[in-house]
């Protein structure tokens, strides 16, 4: 479960003797994985409050109110419990001299259901031979890498273009098989990487049977995931 973490510093404490930070980021970071990113923040000084009271906004410089606490900057963690999540926020060199908020992450949403449900719609579209459908999955700026598709990236029109030339030569729907997919979420982007088959037969009575390695980026686009990034790649022995 994903957990946002504020580090709220504070003015009046000295922070002459805090420990760096760096160490804290690469444990949580590199060497864990349960940071998937962070950043720090400008001081309370510079930020700008905004509220709409009738109509009319209302612009105020510096922060909602006065107070000794601010938020300093943020981290979002990805842990098993919130148990591990306040012992990721209690080793923060922050923690000694200010405060951390650990605040869970709203549970109804679920970009890793949504994002399999895409992959899912490939598969179902590769069957009915809808390049339509299949390019749905798509945002509009897409590059496209294929092993066998000309100069790339391609874009979406190239790519359907491509399809349409694909399907020509085959009869009956395209079997794709997904072999293994591992999948890596954060807030706005993804990345999976997958091993796919696909097969169908040729009009000429032969076989399509390939094996591609599949490395994909999501963008959440409004309420949708959407493939931005594919690369296409198959390795020696990938069939024919």
């Amino acid at each position: 479960m994903k957990y946002m973490l504020l580090v709220c510093g504070d003015d009046t404490a000295d922070a002459s003797d805090m420990a760096p930070v760096e160490p804290w980021v690469e444990e949580l970071g590199a060497e864990r994985g349960v940071r998937l990113h962070g950043h720090r923040l400008a001081r309370p000084e510079d930020a700008v409050t905004v509220r709409v009271r009738g109509g009319e906004v209302l612009r105020t410089d510096g922060p909602f109110a006065e107070t000794k606490e601010y938020v300093a900057g943020y981290d979002v963690l990805e842990c098993d419990s919130l148990e591990e999540a306040v012992e990721a926020a209690a080793k923060h060199p922050v923690a000694a001299i200010g405060a951390m908020e650990v605040r869970p992450y709203w549970e109804d949403e679920n970009p890793e259901g949504a994002i399999r449900g895409l992959d899912a719609e490939l598969t179902e579209a590769a069957a009915q031979r809808d390049v339509d459908r299949a390019l749905a999955c798509y945002t509009a700026d897409a590059a496209i890498v294929l092993p066998d598709g000309g100069p790339s990236p391609l874009d979406t029109e190239a790519l359907r273009k491509t399809q349409q030339a694909a399907y020509a030569d085959l009869v009956g729907p395209v079997r794709r098989e997904v072999l293994s997919f591992r999948l890596r979420v954060d807030e706005s982007v993804a990345f999976a990487h997958a091993l796919v088959r696909i097969r169908a037969d040729r009009a000429d009575g032969t076989e399509l049977d390939r094996t591609l390695h599949v490395t994909t980026g999501y963008r959440a686009v409004g309420e949708r995931w959407l493939i931005a990034h594919e690369h296409v790649s198959a390795p020696a022995d990938g069939g024919s």
